[in-house]
């Protein structure tokens, strides 16, 4: 099984259909089983399409683009706030496989799509050689956050998960650097969650985040923001940064990971 994690940074980057069409050959070349994506976001006067999704949801443009290399993803995508105040900006998960069961949850305590601090999750199912796997699609907030700390939200994805017996798997950007002691990737590890970075075979530095990005101001330090983790113990084969510049171009301000099972 091959799995990305990426935040798309969608509709903040120069020559964003561009990096679409590349991100889709990259995909469609990689042929991954399952990829989580953050900050997806689309126009919130944008014409409507169908259910929730407009016709320039990033997902959706992605998925088309795909689609036209020969490989068709099901894709669920919800937003939790307006970004920019013209955005609907949410996150996304997509499968070769159909999903099986899918939901999308609040994991902040705000539940205002007014306030950009709001978080939700999306969360969807597959059954893979018959096995059934679930995805969770993360971007929470920071640890040391007044209005919506890291660890509230973390308790929330734990305790969603709690009963699932199956294998699950736990992607995004987590706002929280690998490397600091006592904050939300302790937490995390603390309470029972595997990092497949640290397990894996075959592995480069992890850096996800070189240097200083909106959310990160005057942090020039590099560091590990985007994470797959899991709760199962598993053979990890190798997990690698992608869309850094040197493992495939960038195309957004976070690298992606990739690790193959």
């Amino acid at each position: 099984m091959k799995i990305l994690t990426l935040n798309c940074h969608s509709w903040q980057e120069e020559n964003q259909r561009q990096k679409i069409k590349y991100l889709a050959k990259t995909i469609y070349e990689k042929s991954y089983d399952v990829i989580a994506l953050q900050e997806v976001s689309q126009h919130r006067e944008s014409e409507m399409i169908y259910s929730n999704i407009r016709e320039d949801n990033f997902a959706l443009l992605l998925v088309e683009e795909i689609k036209k290399l020969g490989t068709t993803y099901n894709f669920i995508w919800d937003f939790s706030h307006y970004g920019y105040d013209i955005y609907e900006e949410g996150v996304a998960l997509l499968s070769k496989q159909p999903f099986i069961n899918s939901e999308s949850i609040y994991i902040s305590q705000s539940r205002s799509i007014e306030n950009w601090k709001s978080r939700k999750i999306v969360v969807g199912s597959i059954d893979l050689y018959d096995e059934i796997y679930t995805f969770y699609s993360c971007h929470t907030g920071w640890w040391n956050d007044e209005d919506e700390p890291f660890k509230y939200q973390a308790e929330k994805i734990l305790e969603i998960s709690k009963n699932i017996n199956h294998k699950v798997f736990f992607m995004g950007d987590f706002n929280n650097g690998a490397s600091v002691n006592g904050e939300g990737y302790d937490f995390l590890i603390k309470n029972g969650l595997i990092d497949t970075f640290i397990e894996a075979k075959i592995k480069d530095d992890g850096c996800t985040v070189p240097g200083e990005i909106e959310g990160w101001e005057d942090d020039l330090s590099k560091k590990r923001l985007d994470l797959i983790l899991t709760r199962t113990p598993m053979e990890i084969y190798s997990s690698n940064v992608i869309f850094n510049g040197k493992n495939k171009k960038i195309v957004s301000d976070h690298f992606g990971v990739e690790i193959i099972l």
